[in-house]
Parts: C-alpha cells; structure tokens; sequence
C-alpha cells in the first residue's frame, strides 16, 4: 500500500501544479478582458484573439482546475444524504461513485477528444473568424484534462482505501454547503 500512497502523493503533486496555472490563468483571463474592453472602447480596436484567447484560458481554468478542486475535495456533489452519513460511509460512495462514474467516464472522453486534437493538430486548424487563433491548443487541453481528472480520481481512490483499511480519517473534512 505504500507504493500506491506515493503514487497518490505524486499524482496529488502534479494537479497542485495544474490548479496553480489554472488559477494564474484567472488573472490572465480577467487582464486580458480588461485590456480588450480598454482598447475597444477607447481606441475603437478590437480583435476576435483577444476574444478567443479569453475562451482558451476558461477551458484551461476548468480542465486543467478540476483535478485540483476534486483533490481538495471542493467539488459540487449531490448532497441530499451524504452530509448526514458517517465518514466510513461517505467513504464508500467515494469509491462507489468514483469507480462507477468518474473514472469510466474520463476514459470515455479521453478516448473521443484525443483524435479530435490530434486531426486539428494534423490540418492546423484555425478559427473561421477573422483574426482567431489556432484551435489545436485548446483542443489539446480536453485530453489532458480529462486525463488529469483520472488520475487524480485513482489518488482519491487509493487514499480512501487506505483510510477503511487503516481505519483513519482523510485529511479533508466534509464541508456541508451553508444553504
């Protein structure tokens, strides 16, 4: 079990470094939109890039984020029972839900956005509008976030397992929403 735990740690270790770019690309996004609304208004000069890249930098923030926010346990859940149930408990819909759905369904999309990057990294795809921007980047971002997501799925999993069999809470408390 301890060489899965340091497999968890790694992995834990990388998506640490993914939301640390996704939250720098907040600020570039809100800079960047702040930039372009200045120089629309004031100079009457705009560009589809700007707009674009605007969107590129979202998809980095919830792709290359959402690992992140699933490891410091963040993420949104159904909470009509789970908040009331004890900890082993919650532990067992962890696994449950993450075998049952989170891993399945990455793989799935890995599987169907890597040959969409890979064709418009092929063509070198651009965007119809005028003045857009090269579309193989952002493209690329869907498979490697969805891979993020897996494998920061299988840290949870391997650290939710070792807290039944050892019998110890995880380092994260359940926050019940303030609703």
């Amino acid at each position: 079990m301890e060489g899965l735990l340091k497999l968890s740690r790694a992995i834990d270790y990388v998506n640490d470094r993914f939301g640390e770019i996704a939250n720098w690309l907040v600020l570039f996004a809100c800079l960047i939109s702040a930039g372009n609304a200045t120089s629309r208004y004031l100079f009457s000069a705009s560009s589809n890039a700007w707009l674009e890249v605007q969107w590129y930098m979202f998809a980095g923030m919830v792709l290359l984020g959402g690992p992140y926010t699933l490891k410091v346990n963040e993420h949104v859940r159904v909470d009509l029972i789970y908040s009331a149930l004890s900890e082993r408990a919650r532990i067992w819909i962890d696994i449950v839900g993450c075998l049952l759905f989170l891993l399945p369904i990455c793989v799935i999309l890995v599987y169907f956005t890597w040959p969409w990057f890979v064709e418009s990294w092929r063509i070198d795809e651009t965007s119809s509008n005028a003045g857009g921007l090269i579309r193989w980047p952002v493209k690329l971002i869907l498979p490697v976030g969805f891979a993020l997501m897996a494998l920061q799925g299988v840290s949870e999993l391997i650290k939710r397992i070792e807290a039944l069999i050892h019998h110890h809470r995880l380092q994260f408390e359940y926050e019940k929403p303030l609703q």
